[in-house]
């Protein structure tokens, strides 16, 4: 090559040559003071620590559940920052080809796993679907009936939530609290009575199916719709572990993606209707009506987790069943009051137990010892109680333990550990190193596609 091309082509290659400066240097850049350090590292340190609290300890919250390796891959993916409002096909903005491929899979994924005509993967969360449901469902002034909160109802149920929201008119169904269910009877007059435009089912302390059948009928005879809500059961209802509320009377039933379902923090709206028309209505009330940005990173770890549902989902919601009865009968055997003894206890992912008198505050102080040994509760009102922050029980789910491969036998040894800190007064650090050393052998996610064998915590 001559001597004057080479001496142009050197100087082309230093002319365009990126010089690295320092990002105090960069154009947009910054130079982080002591301060700005400080802040930055009191955030990821406290985030360090709560991984740390959950990879070691026992988590037993029952609204909560962990996301396997895919889904956290996609939750952290590029699609975080994106838009791509409508529906797949019919979007506002450009770039969004993927994604229709990514929701119309997952459309069609949930309509096979919950067996619904219609499904909208759109919605932020369960009680974000519970606000577009009711947006068709009723408008305001409008008559409601629903579980109260003081016998386990959610609060979006209620005056101070969804319902509130859409200034619907609530009333209660009698309790049963022997059953952990709605009296049905009294229930099915007070619909009558009532005549509601909207008959709501499901709650927040879920430990058996609901008589859905009776009731549903009852709403039909007065022309009100029936909803279902779903949330803590979605995934024992799609593992055909609990009940088919769409086969037993449902128009619609929502949901949560993240608890015994178990994919990221979402919603689900899905109906028995195949009326065209009702089912637009559907769609619009999650976007525009609830939802502009409706978080793609989460919906398509929704579409994922529905893709290691089908191949795993029932299994895991049988062995979730499994191992809380297992549970609920080690907790008794050991002394513990354990809520619908006549039952069996549960048929669900959760566990209620009594430990003082009622609005004794007897539940925070029950969980607030278990914190102490690395078992994560929440306090709850059981039957009777009216004290929100003061409660008398707990509120237990195995989903979380039983992700990561606790047995039936595990369980066993779980309750062992409550009895120790509870009834006998151990110290909770002697119990929180056996906790820590239990849980050591409990760390690879399951039922998901993990053929790496990943933790379902990672540092």
């Amino acid at each position: 090559m001559p001597e004057v091309l080479v001496d142009h082509l050197r100087t082309r290659v230093q002319r365009l040559s990126i010089q690295v400066r320092p990002m105090a240097q960069t154009p947009g850049g910054w130079t982080a003071s002591n301060e700005h350090r400080q802040l930055a590292d009191q955030i990821l340190s406290a985030v360090r620590s709560s991984g740390s609290l959950y990879r070691n300890g026992l988590g037993m919250i029952a609204s909560e559940n962990i996301i396997s390796p895919a889904v956290r891959d996609i939750v952290g993916s590029d699609l975080h920052g994106r838009y791509a409002e409508g529906l797949p096909g019919k979007r506002y903005y450009q770039g969004c080809e993927d994604f229709d491929v990514i929701e119309a899979l997952g459309i069609e994924l949930a309509q096979d796993v919950f067996k619904a005509p219609f499904a909208n993967i759109q919605s932020i969360s369960g009680t974000v679907s519970n606000i577009g449901a009711l947006k068709v469902l009723a408008k305001p002034g409008d008559a409601i009936t629903a579980v109260s909160t003081a016998d386990g109802g959610h609060i979006s149920h209620a005056r101070m939530g969804a319902v509130g929201l859409r200034d619907l008119n609530l009333t209660t169904y009698p309790w049963n609290e022997e059953r952990m269910e709605p009296d049905i009877d009294a229930a099915c007059k007070t619909i009558r009575d009532v005549e509601p435009k909207v008959a709501l089912f499901g709650q927040s302390v879920f430990l058996f199916p609901t008589p859905l059948k009776e009731m549903a009928d009852a709403a039909k005879e007065v022309g009100a719709s029936v909803m279902y809500d779903g949330a803590h059961v979605l995934g024992l209802i799609a593992g055909g572990q609990f009940q088919d509320p769409l086969r037993e009377g449902a128009d619609l039933m929502t949901g949560s993606s993240h608890k015994t379902f178990p994919g990221p923090q979402g919603g689900f709206l899905l109906s028995s209707s195949e009326d065209p028309g009702f089912q637009r209505k559907l769609n619009t009330a999650m976007f525009p009506g609830v939802c502009s940005s409706y978080h793609l990173h989460h919906v398509a770890g929704k579409v994922m987790a529905l893709a290691e549902f089908k191949a795993y989902g029932e299994a895991y919601a049988r062995d979730i069943v499994t191992n809380a009865q297992a549970f609920a009968a080690a907790l008794a055997s050991e002394g513990f009051d354990v809520l619908a003894e006549s039952r069996g206890y549960t048929a669900s992912h959760q566990v209620l137990t009594r430990h003082g008198e009622l609005d004794s505050g007897a539940g925070a102080k029950a969980a607030q010892l278990l914190e102490e040994a690395g078992i994560i509760t929440n306090m709850n009102m059981l039957p009777g109680d009216t004290k929100a922050l003061a409660p008398s029980g707990l509120r237990l789910g195995v989903q979380e333990l039983t992700r990561v491969g606790f047995s039936p036998q595990d369980m066993e040894e779980v309750a062992r550990m409550y009895a120790r800190v509870l009834l006998h007064h151990e110290d909770p650090a002697a119990v929180k190193h056996d906790v820590h050393a239990l849980k050591e052998q409990h760390q690879i996610i399951r039922y998901c596609f993990n053929e790496d064998e990943r933790t379902g915590y990672p540092e």
